[in-house]
């Protein structure tokens, strides 16, 4: 089968296509025919080793230090299910699944993957009747961060909430579980992707290429930080007394419930992937350039040959 290969860290180049054994469903996993991925940031980060000085060497640990563990990339996927092992109860064979690869030794830039039925890490479901496999595939590592942080920031309906990065994959789907929730939301992002952010929920929108959301008079119940690139001290500046911030540099964690929660809501069309360009699975190394340019909106999915 066809996956990508990288065995040190370095530029997108160190991205290389190669062929391997297909790999056999253990008695606990899912042989999956894998339709579509994505590109996230985190991809970008752990081929480039990108990590913020705080987290440098921890991360370096985890994730090898001095070469990849993990020597295929891609934390999402959607595709179809080919063989099942002898002790899983929740899936057959035909069915069409999404979920992540968080934790396991392979992700999902290759033709086919075998994942746990259940894991303590990652999660898998039947995915959404209503969308296509790469929307599918761009909905869980985004849209579950968003989830499980403004749980975290304990959201409410009626409140005011400010999305710094409004445009990016987090983001995206923070917007639009904010507006469900019955709350308001701005959004922080560029001048040029302001249409994009108002249709996915955003009342108001703040162009941080001309104003800095801190020095605004307005305040906020919740600062969501969806890329990484502002700080508690600066939102402590906008944010109401007993206010909460967030951001995706906090630790999160991926629960099957908030897949399962996701999947509902994309098939009652309350949530919806924003898919900025796909690329196939040759072209790799270009799907990476872009998103290393910091300026991707939503996701970026791949394209996975049959």
């Amino acid at each position: 089968m066809k996956a990508v290969i990288y065995t040190r860290y370095g530029p997108p180049e160190v991205l290389t296509i190669t062929e391997i054994e297909k790999p056999q469903p253990k008695d606990n996993e899912i042989l999956i025919k894998i339709h579509a991925a994505t590109v996230t940031s985190g991809d970008v980060r752990l081929r480039g080793s990108d990590f913020p000085p705080l987290f440098w060497l921890p991360a370096r640990i985890i994730f090898g230090l001095f070469r990849p563990r993990k020597t295929i990339l891609g934390h999402e996927l959607a595709g179809t299910v080919e063989a099942i092992g002898k002790n899983v109860t929740r899936f057959q064979p035909g069915d069409p699944v999404f979920g992540t690869t968080t934790m396991l030794k392979t992700g999902s830039y290759a033709q086919y993957i075998c994942l746990p039925e259940v894991w303590k890490s990652g999660v898998v479901e039947t995915k959404p009747k209503n969308l296509s496999f790469q929307q599918a595939a761009a909905l869980p590592v985004g849209a579950m961060t968003a989830l499980y942080l403004l749980e975290k920031a304990d959201l409410k309906e009626g409140q005011q909430v400010l999305i710094y990065g409004a445009s990016g994959s987090v983001g995206s789907y923070a917007l639009q579980i904010v507006t469900q929730k019955g709350a308001t939301a701005t959004g922080v992002c560029s001048g040029s992707n302001s249409e994009m952010v108002r249709s996915l929920g955003a009342v108001n929108v703040i162009d941080y290429t001309k104003e800095t959301y801190s020095e605004r008079p307005e305040k906020f119940d919740v600062v969501f930080d969806a890329v990484g690139k502002t700080s508690k001290k600066e939102a402590r500046k906008v944010l109401q007394a007993g206010g909460s911030f967030v951001s995706v540099n906090m630790m999160t964690k991926e629960k099957k419930e908030h897949l399962v929660q996701i999947k509902e809501w994309a098939e009652q069309r309350k949530l919806r992937p924003f898919i900025d360009r796909s690329f196939p699975l040759d072209e790799i190394v270009k799907a990476h350039e872009y998103v290393e340019l910091g300026r991707k909106r939503g996701n970026v999915g791949i394209e996975i040959p049959k």
